[in-house]
């Protein structure tokens, strides 16, 4: 690590802490030439390989702004984007893989805006999806409906008889 005042290229590890709730490691070094101190953070980089061949680093703002598109119009703020975007992020680090497909990302998108907002999930998954015909809305949405039902009854399969109930 070069000294950012004399560019010495040596530097000594003075104190090591992890940040960003264990994402990254903030090091204070101390330069031998100077003596002066100064900070580094490191952080593992994760890319995103796209359709083209061509590999650039995870962006949450990317993530966000495709997001955002699919939640016009829906109670769906900054905040419920910025947390969205940072489970995403979260879900595809824990994976372990250096490198992510960009069909990838949209799939890892699709849990947590399902959380988010149904509407918006069925918007984005038309996309990634690639939804071809009204069937396809019609299939989701029973499944999704299908899902309610079963959190309501308690997480058992709701029966015929059941339904009518509900």
């Amino acid at each position: 690590m070069y000294c950012p005042f004399c560019r010495n290229p040596d530097s000594r590890v003075v104190d090591s802490r992890m940040a960003d709730d264990g994402s990254s490691i903030r090091r204070r070094r101390q330069c031998p030439e100077c003596g002066r101190r100064f900070t580094t953070v490191e952080t593992t980089s994760l890319s995103v390989i796209k359709r083209s061949g061509v590999g650039e680093p995870f962006s949450r703002i990317k993530v966000i702004s495709g997001v955002r598109k699919a939640c016009q119009g829906r109670p769906v703020t900054e905040d419920d984007l910025a947390m969205l975007a940072q489970e995403v992020e979260e879900n595809i680090r824990s994976s372990g893989a250096a490198e992510i497909d960009a069909h990838e990302v949209g799939l890892a998108i699709l849990g947590p805006l399902r959380k988010l907002d149904e509407v918006a999930y069925l918007r984005f998954a038309s996309v990634y999806q690639a939804f071809e015909s009204l069937e396809d809305f019609e299939s989701a949405i029973s499944l999704l409906r299908h899902e309610a039902e079963t959190a309501k009854a308690g997480g058992k399969e709701v029966t015929g008889s059941e339904k009518s109930q509900l």
